[in-house]
């Protein structure tokens, strides 16, 4: 066998639903299990707002599409002697089958490091897994593998309806669900063979439990269990949909060893070497079971796994991979014990999904087969009713627990029925009107374990409802409402019966409370229920407890990092980036650096990124705990986006040092009407707006401006509920849906410019004077939310004196506000005249894309400044750079069933990737690439949309002709072309009965990218442009619904030969 020096890592690009922060986090803990070894690492992801992408992880990174085409150049180049392909998601995954079967690495002579490719694909293709599987006498769901329409309907008459349908080869349940007869069959087959070439029918299990187990196996035979877990729904509900509950609860003593006994033998029979993760379905009431699938890959799972149990599973993967066995890793965290020791847990873990459906036009709320879900949290205590309490908390929607929230579900019994993200929250409701544990059971097929457990806080509730002041309650009700996961919030709700503000009701708990001396502990997870001592600081906080795990110091040398939280629209990876770098510079300086955080998918929540972890909430109440315990020097809430800058002010209250922009200045940027009164002063033109409490005032202020307006409720993330309307019934319609956001706040309403340019600063300032900053421009006019917008830079296309006057207007503001930290600014441009939208006294998503295309880590200087450095300014202009970043957007459309796919105000977009080129057209094209566009091969549709996109296209659309393409277009569209001198195709609308028609070409295939511009003006066009955009997401056809990004993208497609793309990697570019 050849010596491996170099090693390849293919990282799995920008995040989607069903592969998010997840492989960030596995993929930096494999380059450091490889750089451990002093072997050499090259790195391929397009994903520039991650840790693994950073300076110091791998030796080389390629900003670069994961795809077989530029992974081979990038092996012709490098000559790695091994690859690895388990910690990418799918996407890696399936680069490298494809690499494989092209033989590639074999021209290249470049080993698979780990699991044997054969093995990949043996438990990928769904009829040669169920074979082998069967060899060993396991078993597996009885299904029959079909290639077209008729085969599957063959099939389902064999099986008996109903049945499953899913396709092979995707991710996340992509293309698959639940039929109960033929018609339902068809409609379905037809989507999941756009996706596959291969689907499975197979017998329909719902109903049963599903279960997990996670093993490990080195070349030597060694195998162990490192965690098992179960879903708290049944069967039906994907994982990634589902609460999972670690170690598994429900299962008997007899049940557990026999699925781990068969775990086993399935990970040594199919040969893998690393980590893979067994998915089980068992039947209640016997002890039958299937195995559904095998994943012989690090999976969302595995890193609930690592992070539930402290054994770092994709470290020790790596390792393998390199050779080693499992008796010559030692445990990461005991520091003693090797990692052939089975974790064992102490307390009990609960992930939970969070999703952001509300932000889609149309989307369907059910929870099903296939993954919706853009984020998820984990939750540690002692008991699952403290467990699940935090959670729920956690997932960030406003929910203060399993009881106590404010939240309406009209129709209990078919929520139960038929879950939608609400389903939890349905059994609170069933326990209020008095259903039993016996019926919540009969009609959703939760175990009753777990009913009971969710009965017991609600019995409690009802206990501490009995009570009108929190005195009258006794120390041994407080603290056991505590030990079930009542947060002070809930238990001033229950018990405090008058009309004091919610926040001052909790300060009188938590008063009372310590008081009694009912305070928490800190307890460690040690990954062996305390067999062995652990060495390590991961933390959680529980009332389940008598004493401290650790010892504090006292001495002022803490700082305290606020993470981010759950992943959501609006609120990813790039804050964990952010949260990572501020505690590398925090021990680098010399301090002791702590988080706080419960994103099982980040690098931030890694035993070893920081000196102490706290896994818990990052609730007002939560952080003060932690705060009392570590008495620190103080705490930074401008890198973990919103969720910590909305603790600001609460915090100062409380007297807990701010460090940077003090929490005042904070205030002033977020809050509306003192940011625009500040503008004014300073005389900083901004767009008309005005903050109006009734409907008569929005009249007179319409007349005043006109439409069209842009609406929003004041303090949101991630435009929530904002949208523009252009005439009176639309105001009205949206006027109704502010009214419910928030009762406090009145409604925002601003003219909004068309046809602007938007444009961002972001910078870094001490004590009010500018230290660093960069510009950047959006390739969309505004009314396309900044996540969701492609981004330049440096800016190629502003006059210089935009330019001057932005920086002018920041330095004008960083003064007022007298920053001392990270911000970000947005603009308006149209014509040299400059408004600014916004102010955010924090670092923004795009700050980890800025730092790495000027090769310059702002966060690292943001974080010396607010600890009390003096920073040097950057001396680096952009004018010196021989090349422009790209950053495109990733949108996950086709999970979402029904979704509108079109970009609006409100953000859409899941994740991101950041590409260099050496001009502009050829980084736009690969980052168009990298989020899944791909070049296409001859026929284009396009249906322009307004007269401006029209005309926007026309050039764009002669260059296509040039090129050879075949241009098909809607009637509007085409008829604009032909009075042009261009001659298209003419397709018929969908709701149209006339040949050609645009539906047949979409579902044929005969269609390589749609260009679909919306009008937004009358019914038939809606449902028609909606028909269109639906069916190319649903049939996998690229599609771009931005007339300006269009045009970008066919000008690159036209002026980049393919052979003209460079490929470099980050430190080539100077």
């Amino acid at each position: 066998m050849k010596e491996i020096n170099k090693i390849l890592l293919l990282g799995s690009g920008a995040l989607k639903i069903g592969q998010a922060g997840e492989f960030d986090y596995s993929g930096s803990q494999a380059l450091k299990a490889i750089r451990e070894e002093g072997k050499y690492s090259v790195l391929i992801n397009p994903n520039i707002a991650t840790v693994q992408t950073s300076e110091g992880v791998a030796d080389k990174i390629y900003y670069l599409p994961v795809t077989p085409e530029y992974v081979e150049e990038v092996i012709k180049k490098e000559r790695p002697d091994g690859i690895l392909l388990s910690f990418g998601g799918q996407t890696a995954l399936n680069c490298g089958v494809e690499l494989f079967q092209k033989g590639i690495l074999e021209k290249y002579d470049v080993q698979v490091l780990g699991t044997p490719i054969q093995a990949i694909i043996d438990t990928e293709d769904r009829e040669i897994f169920a074979n082998k599987l069967h060899e060993i006498g396991v078993k597996t769901p009885r299904s029959i593998a079909a290639n077209n329409m008729e085969e599957a309907i063959a099939a389902s008459k064999e099986l008996g309806f109903p049945i499953i349908v899913r396709a092979a080869y995707t991710l996340g349940g992509l293309g698959s669900g639940f039929c109960s007869d033929e018609e339902e069959l068809r409609r379905l087959a037809a989507s999941a063979f756009s996706y596959s070439p291969q689907v499975l029918v197979e017998e329909s299990l719902k109903g049963w439990k599903e279960v997990e187990y996670e093993v490990v196996r080195d070349q030597y035979d060694n195998c162990i269990t490192v965690c098992n877990m179960e879903n708290f729904d049944p069967l039906g509900i994907h994982t990634g949909e589902s609460i999972v509950v670690a170690p598994s609860q429900t299962l008997s003593n007899s049940e557990y060893h026999k699925l781990r006994a068969i775990a086993i033998k399935i990970i040594r029979h199919i040969g893998i070497i690393g980590e893979c993760n067994v998915q089980y379905t068992l039947d209640p009431n016997s002890e039958d079971y299937r195995v559904i699938e095998v994943n012989a890959r690090l999976s969302r799972s595995s890193a609930l796994a690592s992070k539930a149990t402290g054994y770092p599973l994709a470290f020790v993967a790596a390792k393998l991979g390199l050779g080693y066995g499992l008796h010559e890793i030692k445990n990461s965290v005991t520091k003693v014990t090797t990692a052939c020791f089975e974790p064992a847990l102490d307390y009990v873990v609960c992930k939970i999904p969070r999703w952001d459906l509300s932000k889609f036009e149309g989307v369907s709320k059910l929870i099903g087969s296939s993954m919706k879900s853009v984020g998820e949290i984990m939750a540690i205590g002692r008991t699952f009713e403290e467990a699940i309490q935090k959670g729920l908390r956690m997932v960030g929607q406003g929910m203060h627990g399993f009881v106590g929230n404010n939240i309406e579900i009209p129709d209990v019994d078919e929520e139960l029925l038929n879950p939608t993200d609400k389903r939890i929250f349905a059994i609170a409701e069933a326990f209020n009107k008095g259903y039993s544990v016996e019926k919540i059971h009969e009609i959703t097929r939760i175990d009753k374990w777990f009913l009971e457990r969710l009965q017991n806080i609600y019995h409690l509730k009802e206990e501490l409802n009995k009570y009108s002041t929190i005195t009258g309650v006794s120390s041994v009700l407080l603290r056991k409402a505590k030990q079930m996961g009542f947060s002070d919030f809930q238990i001033g709700r229950f018990t405090i019966k008058n009309d004091q503000p919610i926040h001052q009701k909790m300060l009188m708990v938590r008063e009372y409370r310590k008081g009694l001396g009912i305070v928490p502990y800190v307890k460690q997870i040690d990954t062996l229920a305390g067999e062995y001592p652990a060495m390590t600081n991961y933390l959680y906080i529980t009332y389940n407890g008598s004493e401290n795990d650790i010892q504090y110091e006292h001495d002022g040398r803490s700082v305290i990092v606020l993470g981010s939280g759950a992943y959501r629209i609006g609120s990813s990876v790039e804050f964990d980036w952010c949260g990572v770098s501020a505690l590398h510079t925090i021990n680098k300086s010399g301090y002791r650096s702590v988080m706080i955080n419960y994103n099982p998918e980040t690098v931030s929540t890694d035993y070893d990124t920081c000196d102490r972890l706290y896994f818990d909430e990052l609730s007002f109440e939560r952080v003060m705990d932690i705060v009392e315990l570590e008495d620190p020097k103080g705490v930074i809430v401008s890198t973990g986006g919103q969720i910590p800058n909305n603790l600001a002010m609460r915090l100062n209250a409380q007297h807990v040092n701010i460090l940077g922009t003090s929490a005042e200045s904070i205030d002033r940027a977020e809050d509306r009407q003192k940011f625009s009164t500040m503008c004014d002063q300073l005389g900083i033109d901004q767009p008309r707006w005005k903050e109006l409490t009734s409907l008569d005032d929005i009249y007179k202020f319409v007349e005043e401006v006109g439409f069209p307006l842009l609406i929003r409720p004041s303090y949101v993330l991630s435009g929530a509920a904002m949208n523009v309307v252009s005439n009176k019934e639309e105001l009205v319609r949206f006027l109704e849906l502010a009214a419910e956001v928030s009762k406090d706040y009145p409604v925002v309403v601003t003219e909004f410019i068309e046809q602007a340019k938007e444009v961002e600063i972001d910078a870094v300032a001490q004590g009010g004077e500018i230290k660093a900053y960069a510009i950047s421009e959006h390739v969309e006019f505004a009314g396309v939310h900044s996540g969701d917008a492609t981004i330049v830079f440096p800016a190629q296309k502003l006059y210089v004196e935009t330019l001057r006057r932005i920086k002018k207007i920041a330095r004008a503001i960083a003064k007022e506000l007298n920053i001392s930290g990270p911000f970000n600014m947005q603009f308006l441009a149209k014509d040299n005249d400059i408004k600014v939208i916004e102010c955010n006294l924090r670092a923004s998503r795009s700050f980890p894309f800025v730092s790495k295309v000027l090769k310059y880590n702002f966060i690292e200087m943001a974080t010396r400044i607010m600890l009390g450095e003096h920073v040097e300014a950057l001396n680096k202009s952009v004018f010196d750079l021989d090349y422009v970043g790209v950053k495109a957007s990733q949108f996950s459309f086709a999970r979402l069933l029904k979704a509108d796919p079109v970009l609006g105000v409100d953000m859409s977009s899941t994740g991101e990737v950041g590409c260099s080129g050496e001009n502009y057209y050829e980084a736009i094209l690969k980052s168009m690439i990298s989020v899944g566009n791909r070049i296409p091969e001859k026929n284009i549709l396009i249906s322009s949309g307004p007269s401006r996109s029209k005309v926007e296209l026309l050039n764009s659309t002669k260059m296509l002709m040039e090129k050879g393409y075949h241009i098909f277009a809607t009637a509007g569209t085409a008829k604009f072309f032909e009075e042009n001198g261009i001659n298209v195709t003419l397709l018929h609308w969908p709701d149209e009965q006339k040949e050609p028609n645009i539906m047949d070409y979409l579902r044929n295939k005969k269609i390589d990218m749609v260009i679909n511009i919306p009008k937004n003006y009358s019914k038939r066009e809606l449902d028609n442009g909606y028909k269109i955009r639906r069916a190319a997401v649903d049939y996998n056809i690229p599609l771009i619904t931005n007339a300006r990004l269009a045009s970008a993208f066919i000008y690159a497609i036209c002026k980049v030969n393919r052979e003209d793309i460079a490929i470099k990697s980050w430190d080539e570019y100077k």
